[in-house]
Parts: C-alpha cells; sequence; structure tokens
C-alpha cells in the first residue's frame, strides 16, 4: 500500500509525519525551538543560553523591520507570538505530577 499527502508519496513513518504536520513548511524559516523550545527537557543553562539568542534574533528582526523590511516586522510578530505559547510536550519534573494528584486527593 502506498500513502500518499497531496502529491507526495511518504516513504517511511517519519516522512508521512513530516508531510502530514508539515514540520518542512513552517512559516517564515524561523526555528520554532528556539522561540518556544525543545520537546525535551533542558537544563537551566541551555534555557537562559536559547532565551539570550531568542531575544537578540528578535532585536534584529525589530532593528530591520524599522529599516522597513517588511518581512522581518513579520517574522518579529510571529517570533514574538511564538515566545508566548506552550509547547504540547511540555517537559515536567517527574515528581510534580505525583505530588500534585496526591495533595488533590
Amino acid at each position: 500500500m502506498r500513502t500518499f499527502i497531496g502529491d507526495q508519496e511518504a516513504v517511511s513513518a517519519s516522512e508521512f509525519e513530516e508531510l502530514a504536520l508539515g514540520f518542512e513548511t513552517s512559516p517564515i524559516g524561523l526555528d520554532h525551538e528556539l522561540f518556544v523550545g525543545p520537546p525535551h527537557p533542558e537544563s537551566a543553562k541551555d534555557r537562559q543560553a536559547r532565551r539570550a539568542v531568542a531575544r537578540e534574533v528578535l532585536r534584529e528582526l525589530h532593528e530591520a523591520a524599522a529599516g522597513g523590511d517588511e518581512v522581518a516586522a513579520w517574522d518579529a510578530l510571529y517570533a514574538k507570538n511564538l515566545t508566548r505559547t506552550i509547547p504540547l510536550t511540555q517537559p515536567t519534573a517527574h515528581g510534580h505530577r505525583a505530588a500534585l494528584r496526591r495533595s488533590a486527593a
């Protein structure tokens, strides 16, 4: 059996996921993980470094937008809104949920 998404054939499960969810079609080419965070837990040091780079990229986009670059203005708006999202795979501490369940009972 062959699987197609649109006019493209998916030859593996990961390719099917990529085509179905549009991983390669992310708007404007921004790195989502830079602004949202990775799908896996990250250390405080890594999070601090990622956020510092994200702030710098956002600052550069705003500067380019102020210089008249309309695409940079849309990129800045999109990136800023990405920082306000919560990933569906939000990493949590293992004991945190268990402690919440015990306190709720």
